[in-house]
């Protein structure tokens, strides 16, 4: 993947290292939507395969988790919902996401807005409070779970 990449984009998407510079390729592929789509036909399928292979190891163990726990940004974006049982969507206002996460970029304008996803979504939180309230959330989505 990373030769691909560098193949497409050039060695100003790595770093020192050799490495991809996710910033640098951010940067890139963010400016241009034609590119955006050939990186995200790239990756998607990859990382679905390898979630998939993770989630079957998981299930051949001798004593399996009651659930595994997948973050997928663009879960509703891409039709991804289909490949989880349930979806859990947690949520934060736009100045407490912007709090945590200083630097917006045009990511968060191709995101669904936090209603759709939580009308769509099995359990849903808005996370503008502890982390204590937030494990609470996560213990009564678990024992919920079958």
């Amino acid at each position: 993947m990373k030769r691909a990449v560098a193949e497409r984009f050039g060695p100003a998407v790595l770093d020192g290292s050799g490495a991809v510079d996710r910033a640098a390729l951010g940067r890139v592929v963010f400016a241009d939507r034609a590119e955006l789509d050939w990186l995200e036909a790239l990756l998607h399928p990859r990382v679905v395969r390898e979630y998939g292979a993770w989630r079957e190891e998981l299930g051949r163990r001798p004593d399996p988790p009651r659930a595994a726990v997948v973050e997928v940004p663009l879960l509703y974006e891409t039709g991804g919902e289909t490949r989880f049982d349930k979806v859990v969507v947690i949520t934060a206002a736009p100045e407490v996401r912007a709090a945590r996460a200083p630097v917006a970029d045009a990511r968060e304008e191709r995101l669904l807005p936090d209603e759709e996803k939580v009308r769509r979504a099995d359990f849903a939180y808005v996370n503008d409070g502890s982390l204590a309230d937030l494990d609470r959330f996560v213990a009564e989505v678990l024992e919920r779970l079958p």
